[in-house]
Order: C-alpha cells, then sequence, then structure tokens
C-alpha cells in the first residue's frame, strides 16, 4: 500500500495552496504556544519533584491518613515525578522543532526547513505513538493480573 502510494506522489508534483500554507502558519502559531506551555509544565515538574518530600512530610503532620504512604519513601516520589518530566520531554521538543522549523521555512521559502519540520513532527507522533502502546500493553497486563488474581481469590 505505501510503495503504490510513494510511486503515485513521486510521478507528480504538488505545491501548498495559499490555504494550506495558512493553516500551516497557524499550527506552527499553537505549536509554539504548546511547547512553552510544556516547557513551562516540565519545568514545574521538576520543581516539584525537588519538593516533594518537604510537601509530604507536611501532610504527614496535618493527616494521619497519609502516614502509609510515606511508608514508600519521598525519594520514590521524587524519581518518579523526574521520570514523568523525562518522558514528557522528548514530545515537547519535537513539537519546538516543528514549530521551529516550519517558522524558518515560510519566512526563507525554505523547503529543507519544511521537510525538516514534518521529520521532527513524525518522530512527536512516532513517540507518541509508542508510549501510546507501551502504556496499553501496561494497562492489559495489569487488568490481566487482576483477573487472574480475582479467579485465584475464589478458590
Amino acid at each position: 500500500m505505501e510503495e503504490n502510494f510513494t510511486e503515485l506522489v513521486s510521478n507528480r508534483s504538488f505545491e501548498l495552496s495559499e490555504k494550506a500554507q495558512g493553516f500551516l502558519k497557524e499550527i506552527a502559531k499553537w505549536s509554539c504556544f504548546l511547547f512553552i506551555l510544556g516547557f513551562v509544565f516540565i519545568g514545574l515538574m521538576v520543581l516539584l519533584a525537588f519538593f516533594i518530600g518537604t510537601i509530604f512530610s507536611k501532610l504527614t503532620s496535618i493527616s494521619d491518613a497519609m502516614k502509609p504512604v510515606m511508608g514508600i519513601g519521598t525519594g520514590f516520589f521524587s524519581l518518579i515525578y523526574l521520570l514523568i518530566a523525562l518522558l514528557y520531554f522528548s514530545p515537547i521538543y519535537y513539537l519546538f522543532q516543528f514549530s521551529s522549523k516550519i517558522k524558518i521555512a515560510f519566512r526563507d521559502n525554505d523547503s529543507d526547513q519544511l521537510n525538516a519540520s514534518f521529520e521532527y513532527l513524525k518522530s512527536r507522533y512516532k513517540f507518541i505513538g509508542i508510549m501510546a502502546l507501551i502504556f496499553a500493553c501496561f494497562y492489559g497486563f495489569i487488568i490481566l493480573m487482576g483477573l487472574i488474581a480475582g479467579i485465584f481469590s475464589v478458590f
């Protein structure tokens, strides 16, 4: 299927219409906003990772319900927040590169920059797709283990 599509596209060249260029320029603006917001939230996650121990210690002094959570240790929660920030960094970085390169492509009328921007967009969605697949498998494994535990608890 992909080979047939490649043959069709390679035999025919096309240009972006003014409307399509307008859509891409608007996408560049929104992706710029989203990557700035993403980097801010990554910074907040990293900041929270460093202060989660203090937050949890204050919560345990207020409520006894938090004491079992503290048995895990605050370093564990810091590590989790740092890992989430690290996972979140890649798609935001790809979005940043897409936005930057597509703006340069339209400013300089450079098709190489346009191609590079779409390569970063492809990488972003590829990363998100792989992560979605990993999480879906993880959830499926958890559900399967829950079902097995439920079946064996009956006996």
